[in-house]
């Protein structure tokens, strides 16, 4: 009997630990947001830029920037909800990385948290009461 009440509190810790590394990631992603927004508005450049593809994981502009240079975003560009190939759209850029942080412009890391906060709270809204059906199958009879 022993060995299975600690094989029920092992797993109610299994799943406080995944919720909480779920509920950690989501935050660190939400601040990753806001640092490179820091970066691009502390080196602004803007730009019209051409959508050259979209895909699930990345959405690829070319722009040309003040100085003439054309530069594609080899990590894609940040916040690219709507955009389809072939597209203008603007752009705002890291000016001393314009290859690597480029945003459509007027679009911030306040876009982060509502799917941020939804994964926390479904993830919450799971691990919450299976952790208490967890605890009460580890209680002693």
């Amino acid at each position: 009997m022993a060995r299975q009440q600690r094989r029920w509190r092992i797993a109610r810790w299994l799943v406080l630990s995944v919720a909480g590394l779920i509920t950690l990631l989501m935050l660190v992603l939400v601040l990753a947001a806001y640092r490179n927004d820091n970066a691009i508005e502390s080196n602004l450049g803007a730009a019209n830029a051409q959508v050259l593809s979209v895909a699930w994981d990345r959405t690829i502009v070319r722009f040309e920037t003040s100085d003439g240079a054309v530069h594609i975003s080899q990590d894609g560009v940040l916040y690219p909800e709507g955009l389809v190939e072939g597209q203008l759209v603007h752009v705002e850029y890291d000016a001393t990385n314009p290859d690597h942080l480029v945003r459509v412009a007027g679009r911030t890391f306040t876009l982060s948290l509502l799917p941020a906060g939804t994964t926390i709270a479904i993830t919450w809204l799971i691990a919450a009461p299976l952790a208490v059906w967890l605890r009460r199958r580890a209680s002693p009879a």
